[in-house]
């Protein structure tokens, strides 16, 4: 078993009624217990959503979701950094050479250190990882991101 360290970072990615007040009380509940959300995104329908987001302690937010009856999936994500938006380009580049396809991607709440961060879901994250860390982007795991 991999030591937390190591640990890519984790996607909650929680479904829920689309109505109002939903994406507030799953906040909320987080903050009751001390978990910052540190990236989101929501997909919804008319009648049902898709909350996916990465905090800064998931053990604890996965506790707080079963205690709590959310549904809920969990998966890997790659965070990279990256300095200016003109890397963004760069990124692409470097994805699209490895032929490698991206799921999604969305961004994070602006880091403290000034650094821009993105998660990204790829078909083959491991690879992803490889591609990106070769083109001197930095991938970075659950324990750069948590408190």
């Amino acid at each position: 078993m991999q030591g937390r360290g190591t640990e890519p970072a984790k996607q909650f990615s929680v479904f829920t009624a689309n109505r109002l007040g939903r994406l507030h009380d799953l906040i909320s509940l987080f903050g009751s217990r001390n978990v910052h959300v540190l990236a989101l995104t929501v997909l919804d329908t008319t009648d049902s959503a898709i909350i996916r987001l990465v905090v800064d302690d998931p053990d604890e937010a996965r506790s707080l979701l079963r205690e709590h009856g959310f549904a809920f999936t969990e998966s890997n994500l790659l965070v990279v950094e990256v300095d200016a938006a003109t890397e963004l380009g760069r990124l692409m580049v470097a994805l699209l050479e490895a032929e490698l396809n991206v799921n999604y991607l969305y961004s994070f709440i602006p880091h403290s250190q000034g650094k821009s961060l993105l998660a990204l879901s790829m078909e083959d994250n491991e690879m992803g990882e490889q591609v990106l860390r070769g083109h001197q982007f930095r991938v970075l795991r659950q324990s750069d991101i948590s408190r």
